[in-house]
C-alpha cells in the first residue's frame, strides 16, 4: 500500500509500506479522506516534536475491511477517533479519558491516515450516516471538540453567544450555538472573506475585527456583552478580547489553542465581571453521537468549509505551500 511519510521536518515523501497487522479488539479501516488541520502543519514544520518517521493524519473517514470479533462489520463507513485512552488511569476511571496520561494520538504519537490502510481500536470507530460526502465527514472529528468545547458553556435558547475568531472551528462553533437556541449568535473576524459565510451559516451579525469601535458594537448588540463568548483564535489578543466583551457573570470559553506565554491581558475583568473560564481539549466519546447527530440534523454544514481537496500523492507540495483558507482534505 501507499501512504505519505514524514522523514523530517518540513521533509515529506510518497512510499510503498507494509500493511499493518490488527491486534486484539482493533479493526482494519481502508482510508478514504483525511482533513488536515492545525496540528498536522505544525508537526509538518517541526513545531510539535514526533518521532520520525511519523505518518500524519488523525481526521479520517473510511470502510472498515476487517475486524478482530467481527464488529464493526466489514464495508462499514467510519469515523476514527484517533484519542486512545488507557482505560485505567484515574483521568479515565473519573470519565475523563480526553485527559488520559497515558493516551496517544494517532497520526502523532503513532502513525496515522495518511495511508491506504489503518488499524484502530474498534471501539473508537463510529458509523456515518448515509448521504454524507466522504471529503466532508473528516470535519465530523473537529465537530467533536465544538460540541465538547460548548459542553462546558451553558448557552441556553435567547443566549447572546459571541464568536471571536471565524475558521473552520468557530463557523462551526457559530452553527452548534444557533443549534442550540442561542440568540443572537454575533461573530468576529479578522478576515473579510469570511463575514458573508458566517451569515449563511447562521449568525445574525458578523463583524470585522478591525472596525471600528467593534467591541462596543458587540455589547450594544448583545444588550451588554456576550453570556458565553468563544475564544477560537487561539491568541492572546482575541482572549483578551473575549473577556472584555462578555457580560458581568458571563462564562468565556476559551477553545483556541494559545501557544504564546505574555501578552496583555485585562486581569482585573475576571474579578470585575465574576466570569467563567473554562479550557476545554480534545472530546470525548460521547461527543461523536452528538456531532453525528448534528449534521444528520441538517442544521450543521460542513461542506461549505472545505476550500481545498488534493490526492495522496500531492500533499508534500500541498503542504510546502502553506495552508488552506479553511479546511484542506486529502482524497485517497
Amino acid at each position: 500500500m501507499q501512504g505519505v511519510v514524514l522523514a523530517g521536518p518540513g521533509r515529506m515523501e510518497l512510499r510503498d509500506l507494509e500493511e499493518p497487522a490488527i491486534g486484539p479488539g482493533e479493526a482494519s479501516v481502508r482510508i478514504r479522506a483525511v482533513g488536515i488541520c492545525g496540528t498536522d502543519l505544525s508537526i509538518f514544520a517541526g513545531k510539535i516534536p514526533v518521532s520520525y518517521p511519523r505518518i500524519m493524519g488523525h481526521e479520517m473517514v473510511g470502510e472498515v475491511v476487517a475486524s478482530v470479533g467481527g464488529a464493526p462489520a466489514p464495508g462499514t463507513r467510519v469515523i476514527v477517533d484517533p484519542n486512545v485512552a488507557c482505560g485505567r488511569c484515574a483521568r479515565c476511571r473519573e470519565g475523563r479519558a480526553n485527559l488520559c496520561s497515558a493516551g496517544w494520538l494517532l497520526g502523532r504519537d503513532r502513525d496515522g491516515a495518511l495511508r491506504e490502510l489503518v488499524t484502530a481500536p474498534a471501539e473508537n470507530l463510529y458509523r456515518l450516516p448515509e448521504g454524507l460526502d466522504d471529503h466532508v465527514a473528516p470535519l465530523i472529528q473537529v465537530l467533536t471538540t465544538c460540541v465538547h468545547g460548548q459542553r462546558f458553556a451553558p448557552v441556553f435558547p435567547g443566549h447572546a453567544v459571541v464568536v471571536v475568531g471565524l475558521g473552520v472551528t468557530g463557523l462551526l462553533h457559530v452553527q452548534l450555538a444557533k443549534l442550540r437556541g442561542a440568540d443572537p449568535v454575533v461573530g468576529v473576524t479578522r478576515s473579510p472573506g469570511k463575514l458573508g459565510l458566517a451569515r449563511e451559516l447562521g449568525a445574525d451579525v458578523a463583524i470585522a475585527a478591525d472596525a471600528p469601535d467593534v467591541e462596543e458594537r458587540v455589547r450594544e448588540i448583545t444588550g451588554g456583552g456576550g453570556d458565553v463568548v468563544i475564544e477560537a483564535a487561539g491568541t492572546v489578543a482575541t482572549l483578551a478580547r473575549s473577556v472584555r466583551v462578555a457580560r458581568s457573570g458571563g462564562h468565556v470559553l476559551a477553545y483556541g489553542t494559545i501557544s504564546e506565554t505574555g501578552g496583555e491581558f485585562p486581569y482585573y475583568d475576571l474579578y470585575y465581571k465574576e466570569l467563567v473560564v473554562s479550557s476545554p481539549r480534545a472530546a470525548q466519546a460521547e461527543d461523536y453521537p452528538v456531532a453525528i447527530g448534528a449534521i444528520s440534523s441538517g442544521r450543521v454544514r460542513l461542506d461549505p468549509l472545505v476550500s481545498r481537496r488534493v490526492p495522496l500523492g500531492d500533499l508534500p507540495e500541498a503542504l510546502a505551500a502553506g495552508p488552506s483558507s479553511l479546511k484542506m482534505v486529502v482524497d485517497l
